[in-house]
C-alpha cells in the first residue's frame, strides 16, 4: 500500500466530467473506506471542466436533458435533478415548444458536482485543488505525484482524465496576430469574447460546436456586425429532429473493414431511412451507439483514413447544436449578418489601424478572395495531436517511456483495458486513461453517454483489481503489492 497506508490509493488527474464520473463510480463500487481516492482538479468544484464550467447563459447542453446522466441506465437522472432543485426557474428559454429541455451547460456542471459532494464530504473522495506538476514512476509500481502547491502523493493506481488540450490556431494566424487586442486563439476561456465591440466584423475560424457557441454568445451580447465563419469544407453543425424515432440501420453485422465500405454502407442506409420516412438523425444515432464495435473492426490504416477524410462530416452530424443556438444562427443568417465560407486561409496581414486582412483559398480551385475584419476567433477544436505536449507532467511521462500517442492522432495509445501502452509495448503497472483521450482504441468517446460508460468501464477495472488485493489482506492479514 502507498504512503504506508492501510488501504490502496487511487489518484485521478483531472476533475472535469470524466474524472468526476470515474471517481463517483469507483467510490460506489468499492464501498466506504475501501480505498483513498484523490482527484486533482484546480477548479473549485468537481465535474465542470472545460465543457460545463461556463457562466455564459447561451452555452447549452447539445442533447435533451432526458438523455444526459451520470448514472447509466437512468437516463432521466439529470432531468429529475433539474425539476427537484428548481434549476430551470431562472432559465425560461431552456424548454422548447415541444417540451424538450436543453439546459445551460453550467446547470449540468452543478448537477455532477452535487452528486459528488456527499462523497467528498464523507471522505470517500478527496479533492485536491492544485495542478499536477510531475508524475514519477517508483519501484514497486507506485506513482509519485507532485503538485504545484508542493504537496506529494504516492498512489497505487493512476488514472489520467485530463482536459482536452487547447485549440491549435493555424500558424498563418498565430504568427501574424499574436498580441492583437481582438485576436482570440482560444474561445473556450472565460470572457474570451469581451474585447469584441458591437459593430466589429468578426472572422470565426472553424464551424463546429464551439463556433456555434461563439456566434450565439455574440448575438446575446448585442453584437450587430457581420460574422464570417470559415472552414475548409464549409460544414456547419446540424440541428436536432426531436420527433420520436428509433435508431435506424445496423453496422456491426458483417462489419465494414474499410473506410470506403463503411461510407457506402452509411449512404445506402441513409437512402433506406429516407424511403422509410426516417431522417438522417436516426442513422447517426445508430452509428453512435455501435461506434465502438464499428471502430474496432477497422484496421489502423482505415481508422486513419476516417480521421483524415470523414471525421469533419461525422462531427457536424453527430455533435448537434441546441435548438436555441440554432435559432440564433438562423436569425443572423436571415438578417445578413452571418455568412459561411468553404475555404482555407492563404495569408494574413495586420493593417496600421488594427484591421486584419485575410486572403482565402476556396475549395475546388476557385479564385482566392480577401476579407477584412476587426476581430478573429479561433474555434478549431481541441488540439488532440499535441496532447502529450500540453502539460509538463505528460511530457515527463513521455520522456520516461510511459506514454505515447495513439496510432491515429486522437489521443494516447491504450490497450483494450484502457491502460496506456508504453513505447516498448509493456502494459504492466501503467496508468489507466479515461475519457476522450482513449478514443484511438475505443472509437466514439466524445459524446457524454459514451464518456460515462467508459468512466464506469475503467472504474470497474480498478475496483476488480483492488477487490482482489483487499480480499487477500482480509484473509491472510498480509499486505500485498497493489
Amino acid at each position: 500500500m502507498s504512503n504506508g497506508s492501510a488501504k490502496p490509493v487511487v489518484a485521478v488527474i483531472g476533475g472535469g466530467f470524466t474524472g468526476a464520473a470515474l471517481a463517483y463510480h469507483l467510490a460506489r463500487l468499492l464501498g466506504p473506506g475501501a480505498a483513498k481516492i484523490v482527484v486533482y482538479e484546480p477548479r473549485a468544484v468537481l465535474g465542470g471542466g472545460v465543457a460545463y464550467d461556463t457562466d455564459e447563459p447561451v452555452h447549452r447542453i447539445n442533447v435533451p436533458a432526458a438523455r444526459m446522466t451520470l448514472v447509466p441506465g437512468d437516463d432521466e437522472h439529470f432531468q429529475r435533478w433539474l425539476v427537484e432543485t428548481g434549476a430551470l426557474r431562472d432559465d425560461l428559454d431552456a424548454t422548447t415548444a415541444d417540451g424538450h429541455v436543453f439546459a445551460r451547460r453550467s446547470a449540468f456542471g452543478r448537477y455532477v458536482s452535487s452528486q459528488l459532494q456527499p462523497l467528498v464530504a464523507a471522505g470517500a473522495i478527496e479533492h485536491r485543488r492544485s495542478r499536477v506538476r510531475a508524475v514519477t514512476e517508483a519501484e514497486g509500481g507506485e506513482w509519485r505525484i507532485t503538485a504545484d502547491d508542493g504537496s506529494e502523493l504516492w498512489a497505487d493506481r493512476l488514472v489520467l482524465a485530463t482536459s482536452h488540450p487547447s485549440p491549435q490556431p493555424p500558424a498563418a494566424l498565430d504568427t501574424v496576430l499574436a498580441g492583437h487586442d481582438r485576436y482570440i486563439p482560444d474561445a473556450t476561456l472565460p470572457a474570451a469574447l469581451s474585447s469584441i465591440r458591437p459593430d466589429d466584423r468578426v472572422l470565426v475560424v472553424g464551424t463546429g460546436l464551439t463556433a456555434a457557441d461563439v456566434i450565439a454568445t455574440l448575438d446575446a451580447a448585442g453584437h450587430r456586425g457581420l460574422v464570417t465563419a470559415v472552414s475548409r469544407r464549409g460544414l456547419r453543425s446540424r440541428g436536432h429532429n426531436l420527433s420520436p424515432q428509433d435508431p435506424f440501420g445496423d453496422f456491426v453485422d458483417l462489419p465494414s473493414r474499410s473506410a470506403r465500405a463503411l461510407l457506402r454502407r452509411v449512404r445506402r442506409t441513409l437512402a433506406e431511412a429516407e424511403a422509410s420516412g426516417v431522417t438522417w438523425h436516426a442513422v447517426f444515432d445508430r452509428l453512435r451507439g455501435q461506434g465502438g464495435d464499428i471502430w474496432r473492426a477497422l484496421p489502423v490504416a482505415e481508422r486513419r483514413r476516417i480521421v483524415r477524410f470523414l471525421r469533419p462530416y461525422w462531427d457536424v452530424h453527430r455533435f448537434r447544436i441546441a435548438p436555441q443556438v440554432e435559432a440564433a444562427i438562423d436569425r443572423r443568417k436571415a438578417a445578413g449578418t452571418f455568412v459561411l465560407h468553404a475555404a482555407s486561409i492563404a495569408g494574413v496581414t495586420r493593417q496600421g489601424d488594427g484591421e486584419i486582412a485575410v486572403t482565402f483559398r476556396p475549395r475546388h480551385g476557385r479564385e482566392p478572395f480577401e476579407g477584412r475584419y476587426d476581430a478573429v476567433v479561433v474555434t478549431t477544436g481541441p488540439g488532440h495531436r499535441s496532447i502529450l505536449a500540453s502539460q509538463p507532467f505528460l511530457e515527463g511521462l513521455v520522456r520516461a517511456g510511459v506514454l505515447q500517442p495513439d496510432s491515429v492522432g486522437l489521443g494516447i495509445a491504450v490497450d483494450e483495458q484502457s491502460r496506456a501502452i508504453r513505447p516498448d509495448g509493456r502494459t504492466a503497472k501503467i496508468p489507466f486513461i479515461a475519457g476522450p483521450l482513449a478514443r484511438g482504441t475505443f472509437g466514439e468517446l466524445m459524446g457524454l453517454p459514451q464518456v460515462t460508460d467508459h468512466a464506469v468501464f475503467v472504474a470497474t477495472r480498478i475496483a476488480d483489481e483492488l477487490a482482489d488485493v483487499l480480499d487477500t489482506v482480509l484473509t491472510t492479514g498480509r499486505a500485498v503489492e497493489v
